[in-house]
């Protein structure tokens, strides 16, 4: 590491800790020429991952975008906003580990209603109804009934 004070281009490592809840390690380093000491910081390098709309435009992944979507699905139901973090941690991480690159919005759609059928069925129905625009009665009693045969 380049010292910033000399710019002499090697440094001795004097203390590594993490920092920010385990995401970032904080490292105090010493100049190999002038031993002043400085404060680096360690952090993992993520690739963005971008969403394949349905019409082909594409975005990057907004997590912050999925909840709200869930938070509106669940609105006036017994489900805690802590609980659908970690619902859009736990689609964040499960798209992260495919490394894919681009995925498409179907994709994640399916998996928050596989999500949310779990944790809360109304909201489920809800978020169903958006996401595959229901056109009539028929369709919505049809997701209605298959939730009923599952039990």
């Amino acid at each position: 590491m380049k010292c910033p004070y000399c710019g002499f281009p090697e440094s001795k490592v004097v203390d590594s800790r993490p920092a920010e809840e385990g995401t970032t390690i904080r490292r105090r380093r010493e100049c190999q020429s002038c031993q002043k000491r400085f404060t680096t910081y360690e952090i993992i390098e993520r690739i963005p991952l971008v969403v394949v709309k349905k019409d082909g435009r594409r975005q990057t992944f907004d997590k912050v975008k999925l909840l709200n979507g869930m938070i509106r699905a669940c609105e006036k139901r017994p489900v805690t906003v802590a609980e659908l973090q970690e619902v859009a941690d736990n689609i964040e991480q499960e798209v992260q580990n495919s490394l894919e690159r681009e995925v498409s919005s179907s994709e994640i759609g399916e998996l928050v209603m596989k999500e949310l059928k779990t944790l809360d069925e109304v909201a489920y129905v809800r978020f169903a109804s958006v996401y595959r625009q229901f056109k009539d009665i028929n369709t919505f009693m049809e997701e209605l009934n298959k939730i009923l045969q599952e039990k």
